[in-house]
């Protein structure tokens, strides 16, 4: 499932190539995604100029210029493609997740420009757009989620009335998006991980220096995936549709067995199941 780096990869991919621009045509293929795109959805996105494209937590947000909003979900398996007229054999693909070229098949999203085009392919439909008529209606649809680790309120006095009297493992914590946004079962491992602290840690019995460790690694983790896969749609005509470079730098995710990597460690990554989730540590510096 894309987390929060490769959406902010896709999002400067779609930056770079649509803002400004004016919506032609909005064609819809298929309309049962996780939520159902209205009949109405075409309408309301023609004619309309993209101001600017962002992003918050794992969501893609296009930003009219009127005021109003289109919210996009990758969900388990979306990808964005960007056709430009007449060419579609180039790679196209804005992240680094599945086919570098458009697939012939689950193209349920098409984006119509003066001379692009972008789709939205989703195998396992359950992502999904929503249009949003003003700032107020945005706020409110994320009004559930804790804040991205990279906002200043991500701080230890949040961490600290957080985790107050919770026995709640700080794995799960890692990645409930009411915690905080963004952070998914990948990047949670490599953060506790780099923090040395156990997965399996109750989270009020976490101390001041675990939770400076938390909240530095959040950061540095998100980062530098984003500046991996990044570096790869510096140009995006050099797309290479190829896997993101972040996981040459995994240190236990999916690494179950191997020598632990930490400096004069003797450990072994182990794999464990937390809420069903596959979840990668150290067994001996990790505590």
């Amino acid at each position: 499932m894309p987390e929060l780096p490769e959406v902010e990869i896709v999002k400067q991919s779609l930056a770079k190539k649509i803002q400004q621009k004016k919506i032609k045509k909005v064609i819809i293929k298929n309309r049962n995604l996780r939520f159902r795109i209205p009949l109405k959805f075409e309408k309301l996105l023609q004619k309309k100029i993209i101001k600017k494209v962002t992003r918050f937590s794992k969501y893609l947000i296009l930003n009219f210029s009127e005021g109003s909003f289109c919210l996009i979900h990758l969900g388990m398996s979306g990808t964005i493609y960007l056709i430009k007229k007449n060419n579609l054999n180039e790679v196209t693909n804005t992240s680094f997740y599945n086919s570098p070229n458009l697939p012939k098949k689950h193209n349920h999203v098409e984006i119509q420009f003066q001379d692009l085009k972008v789709i939205y392919n989703d195998p396992r439909r359950f992502g999904f757009f929503k249009f949003i008529y003003n700032k107020q209606e945005l706020m409110n649809k994320f009004s559930h989620l804790g804040p991205e680790p990279f906002f200043e309120n991500f701080n230890l006095k949040y961490l600290l009335k957080y985790f107050f009297n919770k026995k709640k493992n700080i794995k799960n914590f890692l990645i409930d998006q009411k915690f905080v946004s963004g952070i998914g079962n990948i990047y949670a491992s490599e953060i506790l991980f780099l923090s040395k602290i156990k997965p399996t840690r109750q989270a009020m019995k976490l101390s001041k220096e675990d939770c400076k460790k938390i909240i530095f690694f959040s950061r540095s983790v998100l980062n530098k995936a984003i500046q991996k896969g990044g570096s790869s749609i510096r140009d995006f005509k050099n797309v290479s549709g190829k896997s993101g470079n972040f996981q040459k730098e995994f240190k236990v995710y999916q690494r179950e067995n191997l020598n632990c990597l930490g400096n004069e460690c003797a450990g072994k990554v182990k794999k464990i199941s937390i809420s069903n989730r596959s979840t990668f540590f150290c067994n001996i510096c990790q505590k």
